[in-house]
């Protein structure tokens, strides 16, 4: 038994290593699905924005800025670009949001690419 004096320490020393990592790596996953989750509510609230009548592709790209810079951060606003497309049949809007996948904290390469569609409205 004297043989084994300390050996609590280290084990719990291994252990408590091994259970932060596994904490900070589910943080760290957590914030890279909430910014995914909000660049994607920010396209398609964009784009939506963008589909009215009296409205265009600038203002629904001002408005997907907006919300991304109010929630996240101006870094993840800066590559916005708007086009149409075709969904379903129907010719949509899309607001493309090109952004950096957060890998440790908010930091990391350009690598997340999100897209928002809606219907074009029309007065007829």
């Amino acid at each position: 038994m004297a043989d084994e004096r300390g050996s609590a320490v280290a084990e719990f020393t291994m252990v408590a290593g091994l259970l932060v990592l596994l904490v900070l790596s589910v943080v760290q996953l957590s914030l890279a699905l909430h910014v995914r989750a909000t660049l994607a509510d920010a396209a398609a609230e964009g784009a939506r924005h963008a589909s009215l009548v009296g409205s265009d592709a600038s203002a629904g790209i001002a408005r997907t800025r907006e919300l991304i810079t109010t929630a996240v951060g101006p870094a993840y606003a800066e590559q916005v670009s708007a086009g149409t497309a075709v969904v379903a049949g129907l010719e949509t809007i899309e607001i493309r949001v090109a952004a950096p996948l957060p890998v440790i904290g908010l930091v990391g390469p350009v690598g997340l690419e999100v897209r928002g569609h809606a219907p074009l409205e029309s007065l007829g």
